[in-house]
């Protein structure tokens, strides 16, 4: 086990964590436009979207107020690569969301970073 993966779980999960905490931020699109690779795409209900696409949806999207991770697993994907999958509630006012989502990261110049996100409904 390298350095890199030997806190892979704890890693990835606060990593994960960052950008939710972003989203209820205000901050969404630019956390992702600083933690995605240059060719990272997110799949959500109805959409593929890169990083330009992702910006714009956060900025037009109001931020949610809260959210809750359940159920996460950290699959290890070689020594320098990691997903992490859970069930994610997120609110915003009376809209809740119920969804299955999982985070595919890559660690390349000193720092994680997203290569995709993939969320559906659970």
């Amino acid at each position: 086990m390298t350095e890199i993966t030997d806190d892979l779980p704890a890693r990835l999960l606060h990593e994960e964590h960052a950008g939710w905490r972003a989203i209820l931020d205000g901050r969404g699109g630019e956390h992702y436009q600083r933690a995605m690779t240059r060719d990272a795409l997110m799949v959500v209900e109805g959409a593929t979207l890169g990083r330009d696409e992702i910006l714009a949806r956060f900025r037009a999207t109001p931020p949610w107020e809260s959210y809750e991770l359940h159920e996460p697993a950290v699959i290890r994907l070689g020594d320098r690569a990691g997903m992490v999958v859970y069930r994610a509630v997120a609110k915003r006012g009376d809209d809740v969301a119920n969804l299955r989502m999982s985070t595919t990261y890559l660690y390349d110049d000193g720092a994680w970073h997203v290569a995709a996100h993939q969320q559906t409904p659970a």
